[in-house]
């Protein structure tokens, strides 16, 4: 379980992150790395499509029982009273 830092740069942020938020090394590493993967797990998300967010949704309404009826325009211009003037 044991990680090195060989890295000078990558040993420098680290402290600085640590330093910064109060946190020991190890807590800094886990911290930068949670938000790495949040970051990209967010972006993977938003490259998801239209279609596949919306899949769920549309199964839902695929389910629904078909009446066998058709709503239209001309349907609630009567049932509104506007198709005759």
């Amino acid at each position: 379980m044991a990680f090195h830092v060989r890295d000078q740069k990558a040993d420098e942020l680290i402290r600085e992150l640590a330093q910064a938020r109060g946190i020991s090394l190890t807590q800094a590493v886990v911290e930068a790395a949670e938000e790495a993967l949040a970051a990209d797990r967010a972006r993977r998300d938003e490259q998801v499509s239209l279609r596949d967010r919306l899949k769920p949704f549309l199964d839902r309404i695929d389910r629904l029982p078909r009446t066998g009826s058709r709503t239209d325009k001309a349907f609630f211009d009567e049932l509104w009273d506007e198709g005759q003037t």
